[in-house]
């Protein structure tokens, strides 16, 4: 009897899931091509991911190895278009070969180039603090402490590894415009920092001694 009532069951439940199958025939098939379109649709987009960064490396190394005084206009013209590419390893690479090599005088044309890396380009959080950092550097001589503060502040806020590098540009540049209780105050920052940079907390150190300690 409970073989029978078993074989009941059994019965039963084929016949649930073959009518479930045969009701919904159009719906399954449709999932199941949908699926399938958009797996391709992953797969091909990876591909040309892949195929862009080989581009944007080969454009990257070809004008840099190839780099003379003789052609420096057509390298400028490259690594723009490396930077404009937004590309997180080789877009900060085309900056900073710029501004080593001097490929442009123009300091608004190097700080568009740094906002386009800061603000539209996703980099990792150290990264773009990096950036930013370079940013200050970059701009140090020629803006005034609000707009060094301004362009520093997103790293200051933080726990950033970068942050004792920040505190000791802004302190020496008010060393440098002879504002010494405003220096000396960066400077102690670095002092209390647990992430301090080794050397940088030691330089800090010897000048808060030797010319900050009245």
């Amino acid at each position: 009897m409970n073989e029978e009532i078993d074989l009941i069951n059994t019965n039963t439940r084929n016949e649930k899931i073959k009518n479930f199958f045969i009701n919904n025939k159009s719906k399954i098939i449709s999932a199941i091509i949908v699926v399938v379109i958009l797996f391709v649709i992953i797969f091909a987009f990876g591909e040309y991911q892949k195929k862009l960064k080989k581009e944007i490396s080969d454009k990257f190394n070809s004008a840099t190895i190839s780099y003379n005084v003789e052609n420096k206009d057509k390298t400028f013209q490259l690594l723009v278009e490396v930077i404009n590419s937004k590309n997180p390893t080789y877009s900060p690479l085309a900056l900073y070969f710029i501004i080593d090599n001097k490929l442009s005088e123009d300091k608004n044309e190097i700080n568009n180039f740094f906002n386009i890396l800061i603000e539209e380009t996703s980099l990792e959080d150290e990264i773009k603090n990096l950036v930013i950092y370079k940013k200050a550097l970059f701009s140090a001589d020629s803006v005034d402490e609000i707009e060094l503060l301004n362009i520093l502040k997103p790293i200051n806020n933080s726990n950033s590894v970068w942050k004792s590098h920040s505190l000791y540009l802004i302190a020496e540049y008010f060393f440098s415009k002879g504002e010494k209780q405003k220096a000396k105050e960066f400077f102690e920052q670095i002092q209390a920092l647990e992430n301090a940079n080794s050397e940088i907390k030691i330089q800090s150190q010897k000048r808060l001694n030797r010319d900050l300690s009245e």
